[in-house]
Formats: structure tokens, C-alpha cells, sequence
């Protein structure tokens, strides 16, 4: 997977591209806004502007939304969900109208499950094509949204990405997903 730091939605893609979740509640957007304005073309309501990311292409890019660090709260009651938002251009170089483009489940804390642990993927799906009847968005965003109890910990990171790594690693490190003891015949 190679992540690209103009495409970070959280952080800057330094070593620790996370946003922090402590103390967390309510509606939060990324740190980042991704400008897909090419210079040069005049920026319009009507999306104008806006470089083309691929939608549909294969391999097209991905949205990548997974906690960094385990994210804590009360059980049963601290629920947190995702979504990409997409923008227009106002007609003056900053954002119109935000509006949603995908939104993942709504996941429920549980201790040591579900959004207990680091590397857990909120949202990994193709970058949406725009919906019916809005604008090309020229903006894209996250939108975070943690309800119940405010979290105790926890951070994540969201991108852009060509290609994720989807290897799936044993507990050991090791990149074969087999558990020790398994001898495959050649």
C-alpha cells in the first residue's frame, strides 16, 4: 500500500497520520480537506474544476478509514460511524454544500472486540461516485460521528490509497495467515 500525504484526511502523513479520539462525542470532521481543484480551470457550482480521481477505473482508489490506536469507552454504549462527504466549489475557491457520498455501519463498543483494537477497518470501499443529482465535488471530507459515552482513547487515520495491503498476517507477524503447525504439501 503506498500512502500518499497529499491524500491524508487525518494528520499530515507524517509517521503518525492519526487524529486522536480522547474525549471524543458528537459530529467531528478530519483534520484535513482534500481540494481536488486543477489551476487553471475555472472553479464553478457545478463542480467545474475538480480533477477526475477515477471512480469506476481498475483499480480505482480506495477510501481507508482504521483506528490506530484501540479506541476505549463504555461498553454497550459509545458507538462511532464514518463517512466520506463531498463538496462543491461555492463559486469563490472554498467548499459549497457538504453532503454525503457513503457512510459505514454504525459499530458499537465492546471491550476487546469491535472497536477495541488498533488496525480495525471502519470503512475500506472504492471512492464513490458522486451521488444522483448532486454536483461533482470538488471537496472531500470525513465526518466522524461517536455517540453514547465520550471515548477514553483511541485514534485513527484516513486516506486515499491505490492499493491496500490485505495480507492476512498470523498473531506472530508472520504474512501467511496460517496458524503455527500447519504444514502445506508441495
Amino acid at each position: 500500500m503506498i500512502l500518499d500525504g497529499l491524500l491524508f484526511f487525518t494528520g499530515t502523513g507524517s509517521a503518525a497520520p492519526s487524529d486522536s479520539l480522547v474525549g471524543a462525542i458528537g459530529t467531528l470532521t478530519s483534520a484535513n480537506v482534500l481540494d481536488l481543484g486543477i489551476s487553471g480551470l475555472p472553479p464553478s457550482s457545478a463542480g467545474g474544476g475538480a480533477r477526475d480521481l477515477g471512480v469506476g477505473d481498475d483499480p480505482a482508489m480506495k477510501v481507508l478509514a482504521q483506528l490506530t490506536a484501540a479506541l476505549t469507552g463504555t461498553s454497550g454504549t459509545t458507538t462511532l460511524q464514518v463517512k466520506i462527504q463531498g463538496a462543491p466549489d461555492n463559486g469563490s475557491g472554498l467548499p459549497g454544500t457538504w453532503y454525503d457520498m457513503i457512510l459505514s455501519p454504525v459499530y458499537t463498543f465492546v471491550t476487546g472486540a469491535q472497536l477495541g483494537v488498533a488496525g480495525q477497518r471502519l470503512l475500506e470501499v472504492d471512492l464513490p461516485r458522486y451521488p444522483e443529482g448532486q454536483p461533482v465535488p470538488r471537496f472531500l471530507r470525513m465526518q466522524y460521528i461517536i455517540a453514547g459515552a465520550a471515548s477514553t482513547g483511541g485514534a485513527l487515520e484516513a486516506t486515499l490509497v491505490l492499493d491496500r495491503f490485505d495480507q492476512i498476517g498470523s498473531q506472530t507477524g508472520i504474512l501467511s495467515g496460517y496458524p503455527a503447525g500447519v504444514v502445506i504439501a508441495n
